[in-house]
């Protein structure tokens, strides 16, 4: 049954289109706001960046997007002075389309690297889009979705399904009059995921009106608690980028509900994009309390997250709680850490350090057969807190990345 519809925030409208990056699926989409728009957007700190993320670091940094470009399946990174040239013809291709600047549109790619754009279809369909602009987007025959759900799907490669989001928050409109602003996100990205910001593709559109430095804070501060708390694999992209639009059309929104409201739809894309792990088959989440401070906390976490023995045994379904104490115990600079102090978790079951018999192993092994596992680690140290997410790890992502590029 194809999912029900996610409607864009009034003012967004999306062109999706197959132009034969790789295969017949959709691989090229344009969301574009028919009128300005407050933005931020982060970046991979890879220093293998792509030229697409080149050239949208300068462009973000005005605060003024109105368009996002994404091409699925090339990720055009490592391909020199031509891949960048490739990525400033495609965001002056798009500028032209929807009737901006070019320092406007957000330039994304994601895909395999080392492989130039087909240039020569990606030059027809800009020309198609071109012929095509209208005094405005609703008039662009070609723009023709406002479905968030259509726009996913065409951002994925070896995602298995699209990644949506969506959360409304109150606003006054212009007249004064009570009314409803939308957050909408969407997200792709299930394999090289370790975000140092970011590690995916995420966009976050909204009909809020929201001061700059409002949805700065917001976004940034949502940004290290969703995306920059997920982990797959431990690898950084080449190609992430993370971003808001903001238009305004709806109206002022109250800040803290707007950053409720942002980080709820982040935080659930963050749970997709960890639950559709290359290869997973259950969702890891992995929080520690009792820190030192957050940033301790945070460590600890991922050290237990990534760890291959932790998420085999939580793919396996054992309860082994020696492998969740072999990941804290990694963090070796943090010298704090009393393993008389500890107090590690499966769900809500203590396993360290009670003592737990054979009946409360069948137990354990039975939570951990489930679609979702909690490890919950308390450091007794003070109060510093933080939740990461993940996935196991099975066969399945051996498989799937033996021959990612055949």
């Amino acid at each position: 049954m194809h999912p029900l519809p996610v409607p864009l925030p009034v003012g967004f409208h999306a062109h999706v289109a197959n132009i034969g990056i790789k295969d017949d699926t959709d691989d090229f989409v344009v969301v574009a706001s028919d009128t300005p728009c407050a933005s931020v957007a982060m970046f991979t700190r890879s220093r293998f960046a792509g030229p697409s993320v080149v050239v949208s670091r300068e462009n973000a940094a005005s605060g003024h997007l109105r368009a996002v470009v994404v091409v699925s399946k090339n990720a055009n990174v490592a391909t020199g002075a031509e891949g960048l040239a490739n990525a400033h013809e495609l965001g002056r291709g798009v500028a032209s389309a929807v009737g901006c600047a070019e320092h406007e549109v957000l330039v994304t790619s994601t895909g395999v690297i080392g492989r130039q754009y087909p240039m020569d279809r990606v030059r027809a369909h800009l020309d198609l889009l071109a012929g095509a602009a209208a005094p405005t987007l609703d008039q662009n025959g070609l723009f023709t979705t406002r479905d968030a759900h259509a726009v996913a799907t065409a951002m994925m490669t070896t995602d298995t399904r699209a990644k949506t989001a969506s959360a409304t928050v109150a606003c006054t409109d212009t007249d004064g009059r009570s009314a409803t602003a939308t957050v909408v996100g969407v997200a792709k990205g299930v394999g090289m995921i370790e975000p140092d910001m970011a590690t995916m593709l995420a966009f976050v559109f909204t009909d809020a009106d929201v001061p700059a430095q409002t949805l700065s804070d917001s976004f940034r501060t949502t940004v290290e608690r969703t995306f920059n708390s997920l982990s797959v694999d431990t690898d950084t992209s080449t190609s992430d980028t993370a971003a808001i639009l903001a238009n305004g059309r709806a109206g002022a929104v109250d800040p803290e509900e707007f950053a409720a409201a942002l980080e709820q739809v982040c935080l659930d894309l963050t749970r997709q994009l960890a639950n559709d792990g290359e290869g997973a088959t259950k969702l890891l989440v992995v929080e520690v309390l009792g820190a030192r401070d957050n940033g301790q906390a945070k460590r600890v976490a991922k050290a237990v997250l990534n760890s291959p023995l932790v998420k085999t045994a939580v793919h396996g379904a054992d309860p082994n709680w020696g492998r969740v104490a072999m990941a804290i115990g990694k963090c070796s600079e943090d010298t704090d850490i009393d393993e008389e102090l500890v107090v590690i978790r499966f769900g809500e079951a203590e396993v360290y350090p009670t003592p737990i018999g054979d009946a409360e192993l069948a137990e354990l092994e039975s939570y951990l057969g489930g679609d979702e596992v909690l490890i919950s680690i308390d450091l007794g140290i003070a109060s510093g807190t933080w939740s990461v997410y993940g996935c196991d790890l099975s066969d399945g992502y051996v498989r799937i990345n033996a021959d990612y590029t055949t």
